[in-house]
């Protein structure tokens, strides 16, 4: 794939880079470097763990800097070492972050938009978890297949909206069968190509009946045994964020693309960072919203789910800023599933 062609080339510019530093890795986080290899189950080829520890020691300080600044008041969310540390950014960006606004751009089928009214009127605090329409968070691994679980966790909240029954819907399901729709498996996607896809398939497979493999594979669909359906979805308002809250609080979870080429050691507050823009290429699902006070002042949130596992963020969830210029782009290029 082409994903991993970039990769390697990172990759091994990277190693030339940072090679001459193996030699003088940090003794003192030794203890540290084995704990985090085992509770991450890292394993390395032959003569790579060292390219890997600099990396990971060049991350740990950049946490440990970044942290510091915000006990200081500098920032409004902190960092936390997590799965991702001994990746560069560069690597972690062509991996994790498969939304394709190029997929997006190039259809122009069903161009339906959230009605909104004078008289809707929404709630301050709203989060769908506590409802029931939301599954466990799940973990995409190397597949850069964001798009699918964004599109599933949308009509997952849809089903349950209509059955009240949760139930856990395959991604996988959505890699392999939906090339024709314009998406392509683990090298990105767009979530309403993936509603496109369970409107003309007539139904998507349950995570149960068609498991998840973070990789690209044979389509594999059972039409003796559809989870879900939907007939159709539903664009938000570009750049519009009370059209979007008005959204998530009318219908559910709402599927967003972000920016989140920064988003990588996100653990917790509400991430705001000058400069995250609409460069959007990552799939996510508002599944709610809220306000708080902070050090005197009101701040506004969005809730996200994220597919990076529990171990990524607020146990697998992200707080963004919310009603601050569409902060990373969230609500650009959101949408959601109907029936």
């Amino acid at each position: 794939m082409q994903v991993v062609l970039v990769i390697s080339v990172v990759m091994a510019t990277w190693f030339v880079v940072l090679s001459p530093f193996s030699e003088a890795l940090d003794q003192g986080l030794g203890d540290a470097w084995e704990e985090w290899k085992s509770t991450h189950r890292k394993t390395y080829p032959k003569g790579e763990e060292a390219f890997r520890r600099a990396i990971w020691e060049k991350n740990l300080q950049m946490i440990e800097k970044h942290n510091y600044e915000a006990h200081l008041g500098n920032f409004t969310y902190k960092l936390g070492m997590n799965q991702f540390g001994d990746w560069t950014r560069e690597e972690f960006n062509h991996r994790m972050n498969g939304f394709r606004p190029d997929l997006a751009e190039q259809d122009g089928s069903n161009r339906t938009w959230f009605q909104v009214t004078d008289a809707m009127e929404t709630p301050t605090h709203v989060d769908w978890r506590t409802k029931g329409y939301v599954t466990p968070v799940k973990d995409q691994g190397d597949c850069g297949s964001c798009w699918a679980f964004s599109a599933t966790g949308a009509l997952e909240g849809l089903h349950f909206k209509k059955t009240q029954t949760l139930v856990s819907l395959s991604e996988q399901n959505l890699v392999d069968c939906s090339w024709k729709e314009g998406n392509q498996g683990c090298d990105g996607g767009w979530m309403n190509s993936a509603f496109k896809y369970v409107k003309l398939n007539k139904g998507i497979n349950s995570e149960k009946t068609y498991p998840y493999e973070a990789q690209d594979g044979r389509c594999r669909y059972n039409r003796s045994d559809p989870a879900a359906t939907c007939t159709s979805w539903v664009n938000i308002a570009k750049k519009n964020e009370k059209d979007l809250e008005k959204a998530v609080a009318k219908v559910g979870p709402v599927s967003v693309a972000v920016d989140a080429s920064d988003f990588m050691f996100y653990k917790s507050g509400i991430y705001f960072r000058k400069g995250c823009g609409e460069f959007l290429n990552h799939g996510m699902l508002a599944v709610g919203y809220g306000i708080t006070k902070e050090d005197g002042k009101i701040r506004k949130y969005w809730i996200l789910k994220n597919s990076w596992a529990k171990t990524w963020g607020k146990k697998g969830y992200m707080w963004l800023a919310k009603e601050r210029h569409n902060h990373c782009g969230v609500a650009t290029a959101a949408s959601y599933p109907t029936l």
